[in-house]
């Protein structure tokens, strides 16, 4: 049994060396300097021990004040770090079931999209950009934006060009006196002048009224620029329509869908009134025109409600597929078809469908012109290679030709003349950054249908089995896509009618609007796969247009959705988009994360929300549908740019989420 502690007349024992002895002597018991039992009242030794328990108590009680210092720091760090990463996987009000899982997979899409690495603070919001750049289109802004420097009068061609940060990491503010756009169809024929980017000196001179002098003048008002059907040469773009319909054998323009016309592409389109006019026929136009740092065909055009996007004929194909449209629409383009050889018109041919109508009206084609050898030059170099490529002369009106495609593939080889066929390495239906060949496509494809015999609009946005299997989709997959997307329209989507569809009575602060009033009108699709998104909208009477983006790491259903009846170009989205800002009212994603996820290191989530942040107009809308862990990345993201986003739950068995987010509009101004 051991002995009590302060035992008061115990003693101790130590050997010669002073190490504790193992003899048997109680160790606190006091010993001589010979190491014999000392046998004294004890006082002073006892004090003297009692002193050394007290320091060994001391040394031990710091040792485990230290000890329990260190176990809290521990735990501290792992529930900041437990803490953080439950910040940035949660939303308010939200509960989710296997939340280690969850925040796991969020640490790891985080990693894979490059956010650790942006360079700016996870709760820090992005900052404005300076005033200077309410306009900035990246990829073509290596050319001055200053009114004195900018001579139009002269055509600019700007190649496309884009780079690792060519794009800037701040919000663009809209111009200081912007306006939400007036409401479809409203829209179509008066937009706020604030709203677009034209001098003063582009007013004066007319030029812009130049472009369009075959359709409508442009009337520049206090506030408003009105477009009327007003003319110097016809009586407005109906008349124009119509006499193109007489001169390809048509009643008139509202026959086009009967002649198997319903996609046009308009080069240098003027402000859109050509395909404004078409749009009410059934016929979706597509316009492009050049980048313009003022007074732009394509942003002018946009802002009415009409579907375009900054394109050139340069060095590169256009973003379309072979074989894509019915008719091509050219008038006073400026485009010279007779130089390079006619590589221009070999593009336009490669992007008509067979029986395809080519429309070109130019000042140079009138019997004035004429008499100038040079223009006379021109036209016979025009005419022989449009014969050399079978291209069949229809008429000619003044100043307008039409000209139509051979149906035949067997004519090529009767013309001596006729361009060689495109071999299978250059006969590619993907022309993302494809330079333009000197030979004819397609020829070899499935999809070498003439248009009168393709199954006419509306009917032809439902394929049958035989039409999928050249797009290497099985029927069964389109139907469940189909039906999947007129169910998101009908359910889930129309939870959100009342502040986006047409049926919205009106936006806070509005007075009542005269119906019919619509909220939304240009939709970009950044994932449409076959489309769906866009064939849901049209059949649940939504009055929209959709740019179907296919996106370049996705499969390139991009042919398909041509073949439909619609209208879009395959893209990458870790580059810009070819279009002005505040374009588009509604940016939707479904499956895009997910699928830009596996191209890791190219591109992080901010970069490409930033530019669908660039692209939308203030009070639009952007819908992500993605996995949960995504779409609380994408959450995240969203509020860092100032978004109004909420997360909604899916009744769903897939791991899905829903995010809604609007772009607040700001009116802030940097000084």
């Amino acid at each position: 049994m051991s002995r009590p502690l302060y035992r008061g007349f115990s003693g101790g024992g130590r050997s010669s060396s002073g190490s504790l002895s193992s003899g048997g002597l109680d160790p606190f018991d006091p010993v001589d300097d010979k190491g014999k039992e000392v046998q004294d009242n004890g006082f002073g030794h006892e004090l003297s021990n009692i002193a050394g328990i007290r320091k060994m108590r001391k040394d031990f009680a710091i040792f485990l004040f230290k000890l329990g210092i260190a176990v809290i720091m521990i735990i501290a760090l792992a529930s900041s770090l437990s803490w953080a990463i439950s910040i940035s996987t949660s939303s308010k009000g939200t509960t989710y079931h296997g939340y280690r899982r969850l925040q796991e997979q969020l640490i790891a899409d985080l990693l894979d999209f490059g956010e650790p690495s942006l360079g700016i603070s996870k709760s820090k919001e992005v900052e404005f950009c300076a005033p200077q750049l309410e306009n900035y289109v990246p990829c073509y802004y290596n050319i001055s934006e200053s009114a004195d420097l900018i001579d139009t009068e002269v055509n600019f061609q700007h190649e496309r060009a884009c780079f690792r940060g060519s794009a800037v990491n701040c919000l663009i503010l809209p111009p200081r006196n912007y306006r939400i756009p007036l409401r479809w169809p409203s829209g179509k024929d008066f937009i706020w002048k604030e709203n677009v980017k034209i001098t003063g000196q582009e007013f004066s001179s007319g030029s812009l009224t130049k472009r369009q002098v075959l359709f409508c003048r442009m009337m520049v008002e206090e506030e408003q620029i009105s477009f009327r059907s007003d003319s110097l040469m016809v009586d407005g773009v109906e008349d124009y329509s119509h006499q193109i319909a007489e001169m390809i054998g048509l009643r008139n323009e509202s026959n086009f869908n009967e002649a198997g016309v319903r996609t046009v592409l308009d080069i240098g389109c003027g402000f859109g009134s050509f395909g404004a006019h078409l749009f009410s026929r059934q016929v979706l136009t597509m316009c492009i025109a050049d980048y313009e740092g003022s007074g732009s065909q394509v942003q002018l055009t946009l802002e009415r409600g009409m579907s375009a996007m900054i394109s050139s004929f340069s060095k590169t194909q256009l973003p379309y597929p072979y074989l894509s449209f019915d008719m091509i629409h050219c008038a006073r383009c400026e485009v010279q078809w007779d130089k390079n050889d006619g590589i221009f018109l070999e593009e336009v041919d490669r992007l008509l469908r067979p029986g395809g109508y080519f429309v070109w009206t130019s000042t140079l084609n009138t019997h004035r012109m004429m008499r100038e050898k040079e223009n006379q030059k021109k036209w016979l170099a025009i005419k022989d290679f449009t014969e050399s490529i079978c291209w069949e002369l229809l008429s000619q009106q003044e100043e307008t030709v039409v000209w139509k495609k051979t149906s035949n593939k067997k004519c090529y080889s009767s013309k001596k003349k006729s361009p060689q066929i495109c071999s299978r390495n250059h006969d590619i239906e993907s022309p993302y950054y494809q330079p333009l060949n000197p030979c004819i496509a397609g020829t070899r494809n499935q999809r070498w249908v003439p248009i009168e015999y393709r199954t006419p609009w509306p009917l032809q946005s439902r394929p049958n089995s035989t039409e999928l299997d050249v797009h290497g989709v099985r029927l069964e997959d389109f139907m469940e896509d189909s039906s999947n997307w007129n169910s998101v329209v009908r359910n889930y989507w129309s939870l959100l009618s009342p502040l986006i569809f047409s049926d919205h009575p009106k936006r806070p602060g509005d007075e009542d609007p005269q119906p019919p009033f619509n909220m939304l009108r240009n939709v970009l699709d950044m994932n449409a796969r076959f489309g769906g998104f866009n064939a849901a909208l049209l059949d649940a009477g939504k009055s929209v247009w959709v740019m179907n983006v296919v996106p370049t790491s996705s499969p390139n259903y991009l042919p398909l959705i041509f073949d439909r009846g619609f209208i879009g170009l395959q893209h990458d989205w870790c580059e810009a988009f070819p279009t002005y800002p505040r374009t588009y009212d509604m940016v939707h994603a479904e499956g895009l994360l997910s699928l830009e996820r596996h191209m890791k290191g190219k591109c992080s989530i901010l970069d490409i929300f930033l530019e669908v942040d660039r692209i939308l107009r203030p009070e639009g809308w952007i819908i992500v549908r993605d996995t949960a862990s995504l779409i609380e990345s994408a959450r995240f993201v969203g509020t860092k740019l100032k978004w109004d986003a909420r997360v909604v739950e899916l009744d769903t068995s897939t791991d899905e989420k829903l995010l809604v987010c609007q772009k607040p509009f700001f009116k802030k101004q940097q000084q």
